[in-house]
This record gives structure tokens, sequence and C-alpha cells, in this order.
């Protein structure tokens, strides 16, 4: 419990640094992009998904040492989404990104059955 309190404040801290100098209004901005309806296109949907998915795969791994073998399953899917959606954005850092994330859940999925 510590070390999640230390942990839980220390990144408060770090973000409230970053949104410091963004200014916390241009943030609140950002984050309300969520609430309208323009946003939610087809690729801003899958990049939810995935990064959702990720979340939920590497948050139990990392914290608390469980690995949920089949949610690779839908982090292969989404992130051969993801690559299609950084077609629209233009961004080289997702079709990377997910090209290994690829690869990591053939390999989990694959160690598991054997």
């Amino acid at each position: 419990m510590e070390a999640f309190f230390i942990a839980t404040s220390a990144s408060l801290l770090l973000t409230a640094i970053v949104y410091n100098h963004i200014g916390w209004s241009e943030v609140k901005h950002c984050y309300s992009h969520w609430l309208e309806k323009e946003y939610w296109t087809s690729y801003n949907i899958v990049e939810a998904v995935a990064w959702f998915t990720k979340a939920v795969i590497i948050i139990p791994g990392l914290i608390f040492g469980i690995n949920i073998w089949w949610l690779y399953i839908f982090s292969l899917i989404t992130s051969m989404m993801l690559i299609w959606a950084s077609n629209k954005k233009l961004l080289p850092t997702l079709v990377g990104f997910n090209t290994l994330w690829i690869w990591l859940s053939m390999m989990v999925i694959v160690n598991h059955f054997m």
C-alpha cells in the first residue's frame, strides 16, 4: 500500500507539472473532445479501444504480475486495426509501436499454447 501511495502521489505531482506547463484550460479542452460526437470517428474509436485493451494487459502484468493471455487476442486485433488508423492520422509511431504489439501478442498467444 505504501508503494501505491508513493507512486500515485509522484505521478499526480509530475502530471500537475506538465499540465501547468501546457495550461490547465488547454488540457481540459483536450479532454472535452471525448464528449463531442464529432470526435468519435472510426479511427478514434479504434484507437480508444486499442489503448484500453493495452492498458488492461499492461497494468495487471506490471503491477501485480498477472498475465491474462487471452487479452492478447484483442491486442493483436486492435494493433492491426491501429495500423489502419495510422493511415488516417499519418503517425509512423503508431505503425511501429503496433507492429511490435502484433509480435508481442503472437509471442504470448503461441507461448500459451505450446
